[in-house]
């Protein structure tokens, strides 16, 4: 992939980066050392920057001395392994947005990574084509979505027999719930989907606790992973 500097995307990307994490306090935790460094020299990530690390337990500690509001992490990490990482943060503090990188592109890799509740997964080689972008992962999580990416739900690859044994799941939700669930999993936020449903947010806000509920998840992550597994996300549904 060939990479220009002087796109003029690229600079509005950088301003709208820059929107997207302002006031928010970051952490970063790469195996790559160069990349950690590049990435925290940027002036969207630097500007609120708690730590950057390169071990699960450097983050961890960073994590519980300090109020971080985003963590970006890849999967290979000088030690420890990124996506326990993620699910463990994830445990000690549900509100943290982790956006998870992924080297590896193999199934095991990406449903274990969509199992530790990351709020956006994405291949590391897809970054700067267009497809499971680092800009659009943060504009959706930011405003309250989870960003799983085709690339994902195509590498994951559920088939009937991973949600044969949870379907009865499906006879517990109204069809306005399925509605519901099939958008918040394909990334919108309570905003956007009362756009699309011509319904209020706090309308959303009821149905989505409804949906964790049934479903017996903790939160809308989960719930949009269950949602996979079960098949019934369809992006062609949402009006966009």
């Amino acid at each position: 992939m060939e990479f220009n500097p002087l796109d003029p995307s690229l600079r509005q990307a950088r301003a709208e980066v820059h929107h997207a994490l302002a006031g928010r306090r970051k952490l970063l935790c790469f195996g790559d050392r160069l990349a950690l460094i590049s990435i925290a020299y940027l002036d969207a990530i630097a500007d609120g920057l708690e730590g950057a690390c390169t071990t699960a337990d450097e983050a961890l500690e960073r994590l519980s001395a300090s109020a971080v509001d985003v963590m970006l992490v890849s999967e290979d990490l000088e030690q420890g392994y990124g996506i326990e990482l993620v699910r463990q943060v994830r445990q000690l503090r549900p509100d943290c947005l982790c956006l998870l990188f992924l080297r590896r592109e193999t199934q095991v890799v990406v449903r274990e990574a969509l199992d530790a509740g990351a709020h956006a997964v994405m291949f590391v080689s897809s970054l700067g084509t267009g497809h499971g972008d680092f800009m659009q992962a943060l504009t959706t999580t930011m405003d309250g979505g989870i960003y799983l990416p085709a690339e994902i739900r195509k590498a994951a690859a559920f088939t009937e027999a991973d949600g044969c044994s949870a379907q009865h799941l499906l006879e517990q939700l109204s069809t306005r719930e399925l509605e519901v669930l099939n958008a918040l999993s394909c990334g919108f936020s309570n905003r956007e989907i009362a756009a699309q449903l011509f319904i209020s947010q706090e309308t959303v806000k009821s149905h989505v606790s409804t949906i964790i509920s049934k479903l017996g998840v903790r939160d809308r992550t989960h719930a949009a992973v269950t949602a996979m597994r079960l098949g019934v996300v369809d992006p062609s549904l949402i009006r966009l």
